[in-house]
């Protein structure tokens, strides 16, 4: 079956390679994140830094940045599927954490001047890591099933809102550095053993929810808002964590105990996403029912 439309996506997804490849994502769009004065492509392949290498550098106390897609790139990865004659699905990290969206913006409306018989479609995931890789897949999944590039972009603006993120970080320092979070200093613990946990509301935004003492602590906070939000059981269940693949391991093991046998994707969260998680992350992307809205 012939696609309709062209699924591309940026690094931000934090998806794995062969993913990309399975799903029929045509383009992974690789993010620039900055280490140390030294500038990086974070490439799904991990061809210019490796994951690993990355967080030892954090732990180390070196200090990661990340630079925005500008529309003059957008510009360049979009243009050859259109003059091919393809129309184009992209879905963009969270306007709420990035400028890229609006950069995105920008490039399709170039675009749509010198290619008026085409349709770029930028859609603003208001998620990240992978819950902005979760909708990846089921755009991807749209775009198999036949559906047009309206009905799939019309589909995942209503996936977006049931798109939940609960994350445990192991301190919000690096959140706090990078401005990601406001009011952070409320929840800093003066143990260590005290977890932040963080979710992604209706706007995009990353916000600070609750603190918990240690990760079985965590992890059982976590179960808990999948029973809030009435988390179908059917679904696969999205898991990232920054080089922390034991806790991530801990977490699903819960989660299965508690809804049975779960289909799970795991990936670590990549140098993007996480110079501003820093190590030692974990997290749940889900559907359920209705995102929390920011100023609830």
């Amino acid at each position: 079956m012939s696609k309709n439309f062209t699924v591309i996506v940026d690094s931000t997804t934090d998806i794995k390679p062969e993913w990309a490849t399975e799903w029929g994502i045509s383009t992974v769009i690789p993010f620039i994140v900055t280490v140390d004065g030294k500038d990086y492509f974070n490439e799904l392949d991990e061809r210019d830094i490796k994951t690993k290498e990355f967080y030892d550098l954090l732990r180390a106390g070196k200090s990661g940045s990340t630079t925005q897609i500008t529309a003059f790139r957008y510009i360049e990865v979009f243009e050859p599927f259109l003059r091919e004659g393809q129309d184009i699905l992209y879905l963009c990290l969270s306007s709420g954490l990035s400028k890229s969206y609006e950069q995105s913006l920008l490039a399709v409306e170039e675009l749509q001047k010198k290619y008026p018989e085409r349709r770029v479609v930028s859609v603003d995931s208001k998620s990240a890591s992978l819950g902005e890789g979760m909708l990846a897949y089921h755009a991807a999944q749209a775009c198999r099933e036949g559906k047009t590039l309206d009905e799939a972009a019309a589909y995942l603006q209503t996936l977006i809102p049931r798109t939940f993120h609960w994350i445990m970080a192991d301190d919000l320092h690096h959140l706090r550095r990078g401005g990601r979070v406001s009011g952070a200093a409320a929840f800093m613990g003066t143990l260590l053993s005290v977890k932040p946990i963080l979710t992604i509301v209706d706007s995009g935004r990353l916000i600070p929810i609750h603190k918990a003492r240690g990760h079985e602590k965590a992890f059982e906070y976590i179960l808990s808002r999948m029973e809030t939000h009435e988390m179908p059981k059917d679904q696969p269940i999205f898991v990232a964590h920054s080089d922390a693949p034991e806790a991530a391991e801990r977490l699903m093991q819960k989660i299965s105990a508690k809804y049975g046998e779960c289909k799970f994707f795991v990936n670590n969260i990549g140098p993007v996403i996480g110079a501003h998680t820093g190590p030692g992350t974990v997290a749940a992307v889900f559907l359920g029912n209705e995102r929390i809205k920011e100023h609830a």
